[in-house]
């Protein structure tokens, strides 16, 4: 197990209370991969037209809910399919899954409603698993 698997594991495990999501991991080292990292993510389905659902999980509100559909078309099949392959889930419900999963796992990586300053994802793994613990031992 990698170092980055490690902290992304306690940051899911903090965030989901679940330490075995192994489709949250995946959509982790996903967003950690792509271009821009979760900016990058962004930034992209706002061009998908899903500007107002993804500014309101970076937003420190109420996240808008978005439907297995809209994830189906702003990722593609081709990366739902790896998403599928990586985590274990199987490929027709990886949308449905993310549907719920996406939102929580975006605004907990920009607290404050505010977009980190860094593209490093262990660096936000490592501050989603802070906040956590600070959150539980208080």
């Amino acid at each position: 197990m990698t170092v980055f698997d490690d902290m992304c594991g306690k940051a899911i495990s903090g965030v989901f209370g679940n330490s075995s999501n192994p489709l949250a991991a995946s959509v982790l080292q996903m967003i950690n991969n792509h271009p821009g990292g979760l900016g990058g993510l962004i930034q992209g389905l706002r061009e998908k037209g899903l500007g107002e659902v993804v500014n309101s999980w970076v937003s420190s509100g109420q996240n808008l809910p978005i439907s297995a559909e809209q994830i189906q078309h702003a990722m593609g099949n081709d990366k739902l399919q790896e998403i599928a392959q990586q985590s274990g889930v199987a490929a027709e419900s990886v949308s449905s899954q993310l549907s719920s999963l996406l939102p929580v796992l975006v605004d907990k990586l920009t607290p404050n409603g505010e977009m980190p300053q860094h593209g490093n994802l262990l660096d936000m793994c490592s501050g989603i698993l802070n906040s956590f613990n600070k959150t539980t031992a208080a």
